[in-house]
């Protein structure tokens, strides 16, 4: 007996050591712990937005941002320059590395194309395991082509510093030289004769930006905030349509993707709230154009109302305080139609707390399909908030309990609004549900539709061409 334990054990020995080859072989994981840093296989396999960023020269990007911090004179359309310490500041320190966007609140609401660049600048080894885009070098590899002007601070400087009345004029207008060099630009390159346009990205925050070449821009993918900066170019090719639809023809939810703006007022976390006393809050101008012209009209209704603070007043240091105190002190936040169906403060309201009121029949809101709006916010049409004594009332109707879930809802989305990274020049990993990712899940939403549009143009006829028109609720 003694003399076949040797043997057993080398049989065992020999057989643990085949098992281990085996395993070795058949196993594709490390016995060793991944390392934190080491993306998990589900963020390996999940398929990344493949962006292209156009050549274009710096001078229409963060060239342009260097222009606009060397401007002596304040902005024309208000009293105050609210970057003068700022400008102040980069100028005595002859800064090198990545500028801030302005914080002038006229430009900075409209800071998408700051953040969105400054993410596709962000090196591969930099970007978060949670990225949702992959830059590519190749646009014959990409998905789509991100064309990188900074539009709205090129049509703002024009407003805020250009000559008076001429930013609809094309001569002596250097947004419009801007404008029309990047469309030569672009359309002349081989990615854009590719698709027409269709896989190119623009970022028109602005109501205003592109404004002279927007028709030449149409088929692209637009970044917009909404689309009352396009309802006076629609109406020119409706005016015979009797339908209560808009018709697009140069925008629509099928091709565009609807963004946020930026907030201007500080995040108010739900563990920092206070109790409120103001049943509705609004500050902001009170006379205003097409849609907007509803702000006149509420202000009267409401004006006698002793729970509602209705404020007339403007973005700078000393509105913005006002802003924060009546947002924070109120239950709801008005949020009529201006001279576009939306505005920042909608985001505002969100980012502080207050119960958003939303009194603008035509608005288009970002994330939607991602978000359920009427979780956090009140829609009302325009005819019921016109009668006197229903909005107030309604609005008092609302229980305790119904207020704090909206608030609890609300303080669980706030995060999808935040475009700041909180890296120089944005340039940085982005959070992964915050603005800028959410911007890109949505343009990946449209690849299947840009294919197929590329290669129904393909098989036109030559003489025959896609119809524009675009019926879209």
């Amino acid at each position: 007996m003694k003399s076949s334990m040797p043997l057993l054990l080398l049989f065992c020995f020999i057989s643990l050591f085949t098992l281990l080859i085996v395993l070795s072989k058949t196993t594709p994981y490390s016995l060793s712990l991944p390392s934190s840093s080491t993306p998990s296989p589900s963020n390996q396999i999940r398929p990344r937005l493949k962006i292209y960023v156009a050549d274009l020269p710096r001078s229409f990007n963060y060239g342009l941002l260097e222009q606009y911090w060397s401007l002596s004179a304040p902005d024309s359309r208000i009293n105050a320059d609210p970057d003068a310490e700022l400008r102040a500041f980069l100028a005595a320190s002859r800064r090198n590395g990545p500028l801030p966007y302005p914080e002038n609140p006229l430009i900075k609401q409209y800071s998408a194309e700051y953040w969105l660049l400054g993410d596709l600048e962000t090196p591969e080894r930099s970007r978060a395991v949670s990225s949702v885009v992959e830059r590519v070098y190749d646009w014959r590899n990409a998905d789509v082509v991100f064309v990188p002007f900074f539009a709205t601070l090129s049509a703002e400087m024009e407003l805020g510093w250009g000559r008076k009345g001429g930013f609809l004029k094309k001569e002596g207008n250097g947004d419009y030289r801007r404008q029309r060099d990047v469309v030569d630009r672009i359309r002349n390159s081989d990615a854009w004769k590719r698709s027409g346009g269709r896989d190119h990205v623009f970022v028109l925050t602005d109501p205003v930006a592109m404004w002279h070449v927007r028709a030449e821009i149409s088929p692209a993918v637009l970044l917009t905030v909404d689309f009352g900066g396009w309802y006076k170019l629609d109406a020119k090719e409706s005016q015979s349509n009797t339908s209560h639809m808009i018709q697009h023809t140069q925008v629509s939810l099928l091709k565009d993707v609807i963004v946020p703006y930026a907030h201007l007022l500080p995040r108010l976390h739900s563990l920092e709230d206070q109790p409120r006393s103001i049943l509705l809050y609004f500050k902001g101008a009170k006379h205003r154009h097409r849609g907007g012209l509803v702000r006149e009209k509420l202000w009267d209704v409401l004006l006698n109302e002793g729970d509602v603070v209705m404020e007339e007043g403007f973005p700078n240091a000393t509105g913005r305080e006002q802003s924060i105190k009546g947002m924070r002190s109120s239950e709801f936040c008005l949020h009529p139609a201006g001279d576009t169906p939306t505005s920042c403060r909608l985001f505002d309201a969100v980012l502080s707390l207050c119960i958003p009121v939303i009194v603008s029949d035509n608005i288009e809101l970002p994330f939607e399909g991602m978000l359920d709006y009427s979780n956090f916010a009140i829609f009302v049409s325009v005819n019921n908030a016109l009668q006197p004594g229903w909005l107030a009332g309604y609005l008092r109707n609302f229980s305790k309990y119904q207020k704090d879930d909206f608030r609890r809802n609300m303080s669980s989305v706030q995060h999808i609004f935040e475009y700041d990274n909180g890296s120089p020049g944005g340039i940085g990993p982005v959070s992964s549900d915050g603005a800028v990712n959410n911007i890109w899940r949505k343009v990946y939403q449209k690849l299947p539709m840009i294919k197929e549009a590329i290669i129904r143009e393909k098989r036109k006829p030559d003489g025959v061409s896609t119809p524009l028109r675009c019926h879209c609720t």
